[in-house]
């Protein structure tokens, strides 16, 4: 019998319940797992890590908005993820993480060796957090990396540690979905990501909604796309103090370069290596409407969309099943 999914979101899980999860994944029964704003009592969140750590089929685990909610549940997962060997994705949006709880999970984020999509969204982290993040963004040459990283909504970080990850990214030899959406960037951030996006020959998708940029920055990534190769097919700027104009203009540019990569392009077979069972689901931070919004995503074709997206959208993901 081919692998399941269990999704259940904000609801309190009896006992019997989280049993019958927990049966599920040590029979290797579930390919996705989300709990995503469920409240479990600690010791029944501390049985579904166990269980986790047994999988050898989970895939993807959604445990956003509050369900790790202390340093002790924190090393449950840690705990967890160093002996689990199966999973591909991770999302812990909206999770009170702060450093410690990063500096906690890192070793185990770090090594794991099938781990590529992590979303550490509105988790209160700051600059050590992101040093951490940053080494999981390898450089060309070395051990694999995240190809999908959702920072969304993480104030705490300074100007130092934006800059430090952009470094990482520029050098970065797998990364190519990186959500930044509402952080007090501002133009001069924006400016060093520019370059970051210049240098990398993987980003793909870049999400900038309500980072408080200018006219500024879009020259800048105008600049950029006019007289520049990239791999950028998806860059959001909605949300911004950004003309029309320009953004239309960075739109066109990005759609001229689609059209010269179709021209040029052989006939692709697809990797069956690269097609996973599942595609994530981001809980988009938005700080007017309601706080925490889904996302449309793009889904993955072989003709790539570029464009610069005016609403929240946010390009393709990593796995092919989305959470309803």
């Amino acid at each position: 019998m081919l692998p399941a999914s269990i999704q259940i979101t904000g609801e309190m899980l009896s006992a019997a319940e989280v049993q019958d999860i927990c049966e599920s994944l040590k029979e290797d029964g579930v390919r996705l797992l989300s709990v995503r704003g469920c409240q479990l009592s600690d010791r029944d969140f501390g049985r579904v890590c166990r269980s986790v750590a047994e999988s050898r089929s989970l895939a993807q685990l959604n445990l956003n908005l509050g369900v790790v909610s202390s340093i002790g549940r924190t090393r449950h997962l840690a705990d967890a993820l160093k002996t689990n060997r199966s999973l591909q994705t991770l999302f812990l949006h909206g999770s009170p993480l702060l450093d410690a709880g990063l500096v906690t999970l890192n070793p185990a984020l770090s090594t794991h060796p099938s781990l590529v999509c992590l979303d550490l969204g509105d988790c209160m982290l700051g600059d050590e957090a992101l040093g951490l993040i940053c080494g999981m963004l390898p450089p060309d040459g070395a051990k694999s990396g995240l190809r999908e990283l959702t920072l969304s909504a993480n104030p705490g970080i300074s100007s130092k540690g934006w800059a430090r990850l952009s470094i990482a990214v520029a050098h970065s030899s797998q990364l190519r979905v990186l959500n930044l959406d509402y952080n007090p960037l501002g133009d001069q951030i924006a400016g060093m990501l520019a370059v970051a996006v210049a240098s990398s020959r993987t980003l793909e998708v870049l999400d900038l909604e309500g980072t408080g940029l200018t006219n500024q920055s879009a020259q800048v990534f105008l600049d950029m796309v006019e007289n520049y190769p990239t791999s950028l097919r998806v860059l959001v700027l909605a949300e911004n103090d950004i003309s029309p104009e320009l953004q239309q203009q960075i739109g066109d540019l990005l759609s001229e370069g689609e059209d010269d990569d179709d021209r040029e392009a052989l006939p692709l077979v697809p990797d069956p290596a690269s097609i996973t069972a599942f595609q994530q689901i981001r809980d988009k931070y938005h700080p007017i409407r309601d706080k925490y919004q889904l996302p449309a995503w793009l889904p993955h074709s072989n003709s790539s969309t570029q464009a610069v997206l005016l609403t929240s959208g946010l390009g393709e993901s990593l796995l092919a099943e989305t959470e309803m």
